[in-house]
């Protein structure tokens, strides 16, 4: 079980969210503002962060690059928000995830279980991955081309080195959902797609024509050999 901090400003959201959390056994710590939600982070080991978007004061996106700026907690996004720009917006300030708003108590529990479960997992011995002129170093989680950083999100890097480890093996979005968030039977959702998209931004010298990360059509993702 995990300690979760929620930071939600509506009060029947938050009440209602945490008895669902702590029926799964969780510990609850609740914010109904982000600078509230920033002062947990900094006063205790917190292993999730659900995070509305729309808070009075500093909005989600905000807060969500202040607490990635000093910690790789898991952070999932709680948004009433379906526009794509948005979601996209909310995974690039760092957030791992998202869930729209009205939520299944069921998809939501399982997302905050896949998000602790991952991040717990280390590979303090693993040696760096290569591929072509990119070096994936998963001890540090950096990515670099050529010798030069390339700024990656946690999840971003975690996408790239799970594909990375079989270059060639073709990914589909359900694998990587299974091997990068740790979701299973859950509704289909964009986040593999939005992150590849993000990804090719950052990795590609032309992202209409991809060198490192490729589509195989009708069928998922793989990484060039």
């Amino acid at each position: 079980m995990a300690r979760i901090l929620l930071v939600e400003d509506d009060d029947r959201i938050r009440e209602t969210t945490r008895i669902l959390l702590e029926d799964e056994g969780h510990t609850v710590d609740e914010a109904a503002t982000g600078e509230e939600g920033l002062a947990v982070v900094e006063s205790r080991p917190i292993d999730c962060v659900l995070l509305d978007l729309l808070l009075p004061g500093r909005d989600g996106f905000d807060i969500c690059r202040e607490i990635r700026a000093t910690s790789a907690v898991p952070v999932i996004m709680l948004t009433a928000r379906t526009d794509t720009y948005d979601v996209v917006a909310g995974l690039e300030a760092g957030a791992d995830d998202y869930v729209t708003k009205p939520f299944e108590p069921k998809e939501l529990t399982a997302r905050v279980r896949a998000q602790v479960r991952r991040n717990r997992i280390r590979h303090p011995d693993a040696v760096p991955l290569q591929i072509r002129d990119l070096t994936i170093d998963l001890v540090d989680g950096t990515v670099h081309r050529g010798g030069e950083e390339v700024p990656l999100t946690r999840t971003e890097f975690q996408l790239l080195s799970t594909m990375a480890a079989h270059p060639g093996r073709i990914f589909s979005r359900d694998m990587l959902l299974t091997e990068v968030w740790g979701y299973d039977d859950l509704p289909e959702s964009k986040v593999v797609d939005m992150h590849v998209h993000r990804l090719r931004l950052k990795l590609e010298p032309d992202p209409a024509r991809p060198q490192y990360v490729m589509t195989v059509r009708g069928r998922g993702y793989r990484v060039a050999r």
